[in-house]
């Protein structure tokens, strides 16, 4: 049975460089540089609780995690950063998180939902990018722990974030086929708190 979205990861390896969850923005001493393949990974908006909505894969988006997805893709077309594709998960809060970024953001992929998406590890979904295909610039929609582990497994970097965070990693590779372990960078990381125009709560 694959592992529930949302629980808890164990702490990372000893040496990893870690990226906590707090407002960091690309820097402009670090310009990001031209990559083959670029992977933007974010997690799904802020979503009602299991109890309020059902089975967790049909949790839909709270007011303030819509409010988040249309942030989030507002800002990416801000800085340039516009997918040409959008994968996300089968869960009601991915799908609706890609769809309220995509129009945003006025961005032309539509999202596709992949129900291995949901429920997989970081090793399954480097897996499912290694047949996307087609594609440059990616946009993908998921779930904690599952993106953390991808973005280790992918750079090396232990990241922790919240929802509807975002990050960019660049892949040293000609197609999707030969993503692999340490083959990307994390570039940046930008949370809710840098491009969301209102304070945020202290979550514990």
């Amino acid at each position: 049975m694959p592992a529930q979205p949302g629980a808890g990861k164990p702490p990372g390896p000893a040496g990893v460089p870690r990226y906590d969850a707090r407002p960091m923005a690309a820097s402009s001493a670090h310009p990001p540089q031209a990559a083959a393949r670029v992977l933007y990974v974010l997690r799904h908006a802020k979503a009602g609780s299991r109890a309020s909505e059902g089975s967790d894969h049909e949790r839909v988006l709270e007011p303030e995690g819509r409010l988040d997805a249309r942030a989030v893709g507002r800002a990416l077309t801000h800085i340039d950063e516009v997918p040409d594709r959008i994968v996300c998960s089968s869960a009601a809060r991915t799908l609706e998180t890609a769809r309220l970024a995509r129009t945003a953001g006025g961005w032309e992929p539509e999202p596709e939902a992949q129900t291995r998406l949901y429920g997989a590890a970081g090793r399954e979904i480097t897996a499912a990018l290694a047949e996307l295909g087609h594609g440059r610039r990616v946009l993908l929609v998921g779930h904690e722990p599952a993106l953390s582990e991808l973005i280790a497994l992918l750079t090396g970097a232990e990241v922790a974030f919240p929802t509807a965070a975002v990050a960019r990693v660049d892949l040293a590779i000609d197609g999707w086929s030969s993503i692999a372990p340490r083959k990307g960078r994390l570039v940046w990381l930008l949370t809710p708190a840098v491009f969301a125009a209102r304070p945020r709560p202290r979550r514990e």
